[in-house]
């Protein structure tokens, strides 16, 4: 293994920066979409308000989520490809973890699609497919957590400690403004807010907090790769 493997290149440091910036973004943008829906909409900022900061913060997580992919496709150490960026679970490299990434992108872009032509889709239609930006977001984490060879850092997990604690309290604040009615989807929405938790600190104990779980991963893509 050379030392720009292990070190890392530019452009996986490129690739890190831009996926950590676009989580982030992205957490914010579904803390904003679920803490403001509703009931809980805040009285002394204007919808519109409301709305444009949602739409320039999508917007934002989509520009470093392009740099994030890109940059990954064109770091030689692992070979990626393009194709493995929306076809899930098709990569050498962790199939698992860049398939959720793959998953999470491609659940974006359908947001994407469906808000250019959101006239034509009508209002309800559009509403059922912008909720994928919601299921998007857990995919995201986990595939940063598991992709990640720098997820053992202080810093990285704190960063996803407080995303995770983010989007949690932004759920149990909705769920607690929520008038009656619609209790299938409250039970689900808290059942979630719970188990999501609860799943990544089993996989972070179990894999990436564990020594050895980069460089297996990484040892295995330059054995796929022909001893690169």
């Amino acid at each position: 293994m050379t030392a720009l493997a292990l070190a890392g290149s530019p452009l996986w440091y490129a690739s890190r920066a831009g996926g950590t910036l676009a989580l982030v973004l992205l957490t914010a943008t579904v803390v904003l979409g679920i803490a403001s829906g509703g009931r809980a909409a805040p009285r002394r900022v204007g919808r519109f308000e409301i709305g444009l900061l949602h739409r320039n913060l999508s917007l934002l997580t989509l520009v470093f989520l392009v740099v994030h992919v890109v940059t990954a496709v064109l770091d030689p150490f692992v070979h990626l490809g393009w194709a493995v960026t929306v076809l899930p679970f098709t990569a050498s490299y962790r199939p698992l973890w860049l398939g959720l990434g793959a998953v999470a992108l491609d659940l974006l872009l359908a947001v994407l699609v469906t808000s250019a032509v959101r006239r034509r889709l009508g209002v309800r239609r559009w509403k059922a497919v912008h909720w994928l930006a919601y299921a998007a977001w857990p995919f995201a984490l986990f595939h940063g957590a598991g992709t990640g060879t720098d997820t053992r850092l202080s810093l990285q997990l704190w960063l996803y400690a407080g995303c995770l604690a983010a989007v949690v309290a932004s759920v149990w604040w909705r769920l607690a403004k929520a008038g009656p009615g619609r209790v299938v989807g409250r039970l689900v929405a808290a059942l979630t807010a719970t188990a999501v938790p609860l799943v990544l600190g089993a996989f972070l104990a179990a894999g990436p907090l564990q020594p050895g779980w980069s460089q297996r991963a990484a040892a295995t893509a330059m054995l796929l790769g022909g001893g690169r």
